[in-house]
Formats: structure tokens, C-alpha cells, sequence
């Protein structure tokens, strides 16, 4: 929707990938990190009370920490472009990155590279729409607290709403430890044995076998709309939005996950703050659900799509 362009850097053999959402002129954003062990880079200046109010991109990628070099290849193209912020000498790009952590899909050594995530930016498009096992959620699995032996796959899913003037868009990549459910609170993605969900009957089951490390987990959301808001409305937009990670996902923001959500407003239109934000918790929930109906099986990981 409006003007943000989306790109995706895909390798289904290695298993990983990065995405690349490329922001207008004029594009505020802040973000709220709720995970215990969220991997970021230039993540900090989205608070409120940080200087820094526009961005010039956010970069998604696999790849865990060696995954944060690729942004220098978003770096490299927005300069490229003449994007970034001014300052005497030179425009310098500010492009905020989080990853996933991806390392037990197929090959522990593969991750995103700058060149990857230049590519990512030479495809991205204001139409685009591929959600499943593409760019950041490429390798991205659920259903992780039984084991990685019982879980699923995850990816990237895209949810949005228009109202007259106003837009809202979320883009999840969806790779949480817990499992992601319906509306009804039933599993339709998770910890899985033998193609049955293993605490749908019985949820004091989870935790109880798991072989878990720190970190190993992390959902990321991206919140896009129109509406004009001040960086501080915009902290709170992603601090509302993390609703629609707990409404879709059991358990959610554990000890064991990343989870974070970063908010942009290209300032077109007035909307209220409050109406705003639960549009993006429920778009939020939706997106997630959308990351794992559209997976695709990778690495011998069972999906939903066949």
C-alpha cells in the first residue's frame, strides 16, 4: 500500500533469505522491542526520546547476528539513490535491522550477505504482495517448545485495512517458539507429532520436553499506514501491535523469543491514535496467520501448504 516498496532476497537451497521494505521520503518511525533476546541494529534511535524521527528503510533478515551485515548492502543502494539523513559531509542512510534466527533449517553456516540484500532493493515493489516461505521467512519455523524435531514451518505473512483516506498494512515473519492459533484458540500451526498438534488437548504439555536454547526464536512485524503521527504515537503503535503477536501465537514474548515490532507513518492523513492502533493488533494477528497458512515445506519441515 501507499508508497513503501517490498523486497525479498530468497535461497531455498541454503535456507535463509532477507527482505527489504524501502520507505518514502518523510517516513517517521519508531518500535518496540518486547522479546527477551531481540537481534537489531540501529534499533535504538527509534525511541521516542532519540533525535533521529524519519528512516530511509527497515531490513528483515535471517541469518541470526551474522544476518546485520547484509544492511549495509540497503545502505549502499539508498546512497546510491542520494537517500539519507543530512549532515555536512554526506547523506548517511538510516536503515533500522532485525533478524531471525534460522541456522537449524538447512546449513548452519548460510546467511544473508550485503549483496543479497542489495538485490532485495533492486526487486522491491510498492504492489508487492508474496507471502510464505520467501525473503526473511524463508527459513522461519513455529511450534519450537516440544523440540525442533516436532516443529513447522513458518514464513512471511501480509495483512491490511482501508478506511476512505486511511491505510494500514502489517508484514510478520513469523518464527515464534510457541504455536500460532486460530480466533477460536485452535492450533493451526505448532509442535506437531506425526501430524498431530501436541498440546491441542492438552496445553500443560508445553515446555515440559523442551530442548530449547536461548534466543533461538523471534517474531518481527512491521506496521505501514498513512496516518500523520508524532514519533512518540508511533512507539505506541508498536507497543499496541505486540496484542496481535499474543492474540495469534501460545505462549508469546517468552524468555525464549525476540519478538519486536517497528512502526512507520508516511504522514497523509488524520486518523485517531486509538482507532489506529487496534486495527494494527488485529491486521497484526492476521499477518501472522497469513506467515504460516502460505509456508511452503523447506528442509523436510512439514507446512500447511502442500
Amino acid at each position: 500500500m501507499g508508497k513503501f516498496k517490498i523486497g525479498h532476497f530468497t535461497d531455498l537451497t541454503k535456507g535463509t533469505g532477507c527482505t527489504v521494505i524501502l520507505c518514502p521520503e518523510g517516513t517517521k518511525a519508531s518500535g518496540c522491542a518486547r522479546g527477551v533476546s531481540p537481534g537489531t541494529r540501529e534499533f535504538a534511535l527509534l525511541s521516542p526520546f532519540r533525535k533521529v524521527e524519519e528512516i530511509h528503510a527497515v531490513f528483515l533478515t535471517g541469518g541470526s547476528a551474522f544476518g546485520l551485515d547484509a544492511a549495509g548492502g540497503v545502505m549502499r543502494y539508498l546512497a546510491e539513490q542520494g537517500r539519507g539523513y543530512h549532515t555536512p559531509l554526506a547523506k548517511i542512510p538510516i536503515v533500522p535491522a532485525a533478524v531471525i534466527y534460522d541456522l537449524a533449517v538447512i546449513d548452519p553456516g548460510a546467511f544473508p550477505t550485503a549483496e543479497n540484500a542489495y538485490q532485495a532493493c533492486q526487486a522491491a515493489r510498492s504492489d508487492a504482495q508474496h507471502q510464505g516461505t520467501i525473503g526473511a521467512g524463508t527459513g522461519a519455523t513455529v511450534g519450537k517448545w516440544a523440540g525442533l524435531e516436532y516443529m513447522m514451518k513458518g514464513g512471511i505473512g501480509i495483512s491490511s485495512y482501508r478506511m476512505n483516506d486511511l491505510w494500514v498494512e502489517t508484514l510478520a515473519v513469523v518464527n515464534p517458539v510457541g504455536d500460532v492459533i486460530d480466533a477460536n484458540g485452535n492450533i493451526i500451526a505448532g509442535a506437531q507429532r506425526q501430524g498431530i498438534f501436541i498440546a491441542q488437548n492438552d496445553p500443560s504439555l508445553r515446555w515440559k520436553t523442551s530442548d530449547l536454547k536461548f534466543g533461538q526464536n523471534t517474531i518481527l512485524v512491521v506496521v505501514m499506514t498513512n496516518a500523520r503521527l508524532s514519533k512518540m504515537q508511533l512507539y505506541y503503535l508498536a507497543e499496541r501491535a505486540h496484542n496481535g503477536i499474543v492474540r495469534a501465537v501460545i505462549p508469546a514474548h517468552t524468555s525464549y523469543d525476540g519478538d519486536l515490532v517497528f512502526a512507520l507513518s508516511l504522514p497523509q492523513t488524520e486518523a485517531q491514535i486509538d482507532q489506529i492502533t487496534e486495527i494494527a493488533t488485529e491486521i497484526t494477528r492476521r499477518s501472522i496467520i497469513q506467515g504460516v497458512m502460505e509456508a511452503k515445506s523447506l528442509g523436510g519441515i512439514p507446512a500447511l501448504r502442500k
